[in-house]
């Protein structure tokens, strides 16, 4: 069985928003995480992105981690 997608995000950012509503849309199994709130989350995506601070983030076993979403991003 599959890992779930990660989902590192902020509740301010509309294209956190945008990324969460998608994978819901298609049934997608997810965790998502506030990196606002939860401090070890937000050194977790540091490290998946090398230190690039934009969200959303997306972790997706065997993919690429995917950083912004449709080429947008907000700064955290």
């Amino acid at each position: 069985m599959a890992k779930p997608v990660e989902l590192y995000a902020t509740m301010s950012c509309p294209y956190s928003a945008a990324a969460r509503e998608d994978l819901e849309w298609r049934g997608v199994d997810f965790v998502e995480y506030d990196v606002e709130q939860d401090r070890v989350a937000y050194e977790r995506m540091l490290e998946l992105t090398g230190g690039n601070r934009t969200v959303p983030v997306i972790v997706e076993e065997g993919k690429s981690v995917q950083v912004g979403w449709m080429g947008q991003g907000c700064f955290v």
